[in-house]
């Protein structure tokens, strides 16, 4: 069987590997120069950096199994902090009732609690009433209204580009969870029963970077046979009244395949199949991905604050998160006496921002660290910006009804698989893209037993495993990498 992979991606190299591993012939298409999509690292300033911040855990064990057959124990468990950066106050996140109380005051504090309370009497969204099925409704059902307006509306405003009130919940089913402030506040006096994903506080990273995961798959798939083609843009998918024939690339070449594993955005993979019926047409036209820009700053220090990131909050600036590198693993700066932050700035293909001259971006990006006040007077040595086009998959209220209606259209093309975050317009953590990878492999080999649809959407499921511990992810007697080692 010979599969054309679509993207080098956690998705595309999973399902890649796998069919390699398993004798079929397969290659894989990437237009970028290096392998791992949104997961790959390179070096800067001599450091080693992601693009943004990368975790990895899962309980699924055919992820945990690939994971660590390709890295082994070249690997660390990360003591997780994190908090987020709100009105000149820093909290922990997931937020801790005695840690937000405390630094709120206890006027804002009981007027949280106060809020919260009318949600268990009163709510404001009540069944069948107008905004249910939002982020809104979802979260000021949980926390209440001053909650969500002070931890949740403008950091999610800034990374999606529309109201809360148009955001569909399963955002906030996806991440948050079913995390509540009863449950919280539970759980800090010793009451709760079950300790939810979003409160992990351990996790595993590779000690070459999130992106080494993927440089060894990528050198494992050519080992068993297989290629990966960098630098190689796919222009359309080839197909004969439904029946996928191959590849047709930037170049105007044309290669034959069996079966094409897409990972390329679901609305380009439609689009170049050709015309698409008017309702199809339209629902592409609907379902949009949000940019995201990187600027890193290189920082003369090395204990600026504790956290490998933030949230950052306040309304007042642009930024949506910060990442310290310093403090993922030593490997990562070596024996350097700097630091490296990166500030995520979210937008459109349209907004002014994506297009702005870099030295205006990094501009920005300095002044608004110094607002946070996190690096003091320490000096900031250089800047560089990072672009990565169509990151998020935007959940505007009623999107489901529109990504079912391209499913369905998708479904008549026979030999034609989407998978991952880009492919099927999922917010997939690596995990997700990793176990849709191998579950496509597995369909292309035994049949159709699996519903990729389906991966990511079992929420309840995901959340209720139970809690990580120290994940062996090697083997039942392998020891990671101990800090200091």
């Amino acid at each position: 069987m010979r599969v054309a992979v679509i993207g080098a991606g956690p998705a595309g190299l999973a399902a890649a590997y796998r069919l390699a591993e398993a004798g079929e012939e397969v290659e894989v298409f990437e237009s970028a120069p290096v392998v791992g999509g949104m997961c790959r690292s390179f070096r800067l300033w001599g450091q080693t950096v992601d693009l943004g911040p990368h975790r990895f855990f899962s309980t699924d064990p055919l992820v945990n199994g690939l994971w660590s057959e390709v890295v082994g124990r070249d690997y660390r468990m990360v003591d997780r902090m994190t908090r987020i950066c709100y009105g000149g106050r820093f909290y922990r996140y997931p937020l801790e009732p005695i840690d937000a109380l405390s630094k709120m005051g206890g006027l804002e504090a009981s007027r949280c609690l106060g809020s919260y309370l009318k949600e268990r009497i009163a709510p404001s969204f009540p069944p069948g009433s107008e905004g249910l099925g939002t982020f809104e409704s979802w979260v000021v059902g949980r926390f209440g209204r001053r909650l969500f307006e002070k931890f949740f509306k403008s950091y999610s405003e800034k990374l999606w580009g529309i109201p809360c009130s148009e955001l569909d919940e399963d955002f906030a089913a996806q991440r948050i969870k079913k995390f509540s402030l009863g449950e919280a506040v539970k759980s800090a006096v010793g009451l709760g029963r079950t300790r939810h994903k979003t409160l992990v506080d351990r996790f595993a990273y590779p000690i070459g970077g999130t992106g080494m995961v993927y440089d060894r798959l990528a050198d494992r798939i050519r080992d068993r046979g297989g290629q990966v083609r960098l630098g190689t843009r796919v222009r359309r998918v080839l197909h004969d009244r439904g029946r996928v024939l191959g590849l047709e690339l930037a170049d105007d070449s044309r290669h034959r395949f069996d079966h094409v594993i897409s990972t390329m955005p679901l609305t380009l993979l439609v689009r170049g199949l050709g015309t698409p019926p008017p309702l199809v047409e339209k629902a592409i036209g609907a379902l949009r991905f949000r940019n995201t820009v990187l600027v890193y700053l290189h920082v003369d220090g090395t204990d600026l604050f504790p956290d490998q990131w933030l949230y950052i909050h306040s309304p007042e600036l642009l930024a949506g998160r910060l990442t310290n590198f310093r403090n993922w693993v030593p490997e990562l700066h070596g024996g350097s006496t700097t630091s490296i932050l990166a500030l995520e700035y979210w937008c459109n293909d349209e907004d002014s921002l994506w297009a702005e001259p870099e030295e205006v971006q990094i501009a920005r990006a300095v002044r608004e660290l110094r607002q946070t006040g996190l690096i003091g007077d320490a000096k900031v040595l250089d800047g560089d910006v990072v672009r990565v086009p169509r990151c998020y998959p935007i959940y505007r209220a009623g999107y489901k009804n529109h990504l079912a209606v391209v499913t369905s259209y998708l479904d008549r093309f026979s030999g034609l698989t989407p998978i991952g975050r880009y492919g099927s317009f999922k917010y997939n953590n690596q995990d997700h893209s990793l176990l849709m990878g191998l579950l496509a492999a597995d369909n292309l080999r035994q049949g159709p037993r699996h519903d990729l649809w389906s991966v990511n959407t079992d929420y309840e499921c995901y959340q209720e495993a139970a809690e990580l511990q120290e994940i062996r992810l090697a083997d039942a007697t392998a020891e990671p990498l101990a800090a200091g080692s």
